[in-house]
C-alpha cells in the first residue's frame, strides 16, 4: 500500500481517522490533514473514478492485519489434520519401537492421521511377512486411540498401512 508522499494520485476522497468522510481534497491538503492528526496518509483504493485514501496509523493498521492473517492460518492448520509418517524397520528395537508407538499415540489424541511404512532393504523383500507383522505389532500397541483405515499393503520396495484416530 502506498502511504504518504509514494502517493501520486492529485485528487482523492479522504476519510478521517475514526471512519468520517472529509470530502474530495487534494494530496497536499491530505497530507497536511494527516500530519497535523500525527498519523499516515494511507491509498486504500485507486481504481474506478476516485482514488480513496485513509487517515490511520499504518503501523498499527499493518500489525493488526498480520495478525488476523496469522489467527486464519492456525484456523486453517487445526481444520486440515496433517498426516504424519512414521519410519520403522523390520528389525526395530524395542526401545525405538515405544518411542516411536508413544509419539504416534499423542499425534492421535490431536487427531492427526498416521502413515506407519517400512522400506525394505537388500534381502528382506525376500520376507514381507516380517514387516507386515511388525506394522500389525504398531497397530495392536495403539489400538486403543485408533483404528486401521487402511491395511498393510505393499508398495514397491515398502509396506504401509494408514491410522486414523478414534471417533468418540
Amino acid at each position: 500500500m502506498l502511504i504518504n508522499e509514494q502517493i501520486k494520485v492529485s485528487e482523492m476522497m479522504v476519510i478521517g481517522p475514526n471512519g468520517e468522510q472529509m470530502g474530495q481534497k487534494g494530496l497536499n491538503d491530505a497530507l497536511t490533514l494527516a500530519k497535523y492528526a500525527g498519523l499516515d496518509l494511507v491509498l486504500m483504493n485507486d481504481s474506478g473514478n476516485m482514488a480513496v485514501a485513509k487517515i490511520m496509523d499504518y503501523n498499527k493498521y499493518r500489525y493488526e492485519r498480520q495478525k488476523k492473517l496469522k489467527e486464519a492460518q492456525k484456523k486453517q492448520r487445526e481444520t486440515n489434520k496433517e498426516l504424519k509418517e512414521y519410519r520403522l524397520s523390520v528389525t526395530i528395537d524395542v526401545h525405538d519401537f515405544e518411542t516411536r508407538v508413544r509419539n504416534a499415540k499423542d499425534y492421535l489424541i490431536k487427531g492427526h492421521k498416521i502413515k506407519a511404512f517400512i522400506r525394505f532393504k537388500g534381502r528382506q523383500m525376500t520376507r514381507p511377512e516380517l514387516g507386515k507383522d511388525v506394522l500389525m505389532r504398531f497397530a495392536t500397541s495403539l489400538e486403543d486411540y485408533s483404528i486401521i483405515e487402511t491395511p498393510p499393503k505393499i508398495d514397491g520396495r515398502q509396506i504401509y498401512m494408514l491410522l486414523a484416530p478414534k471417533t468418540k
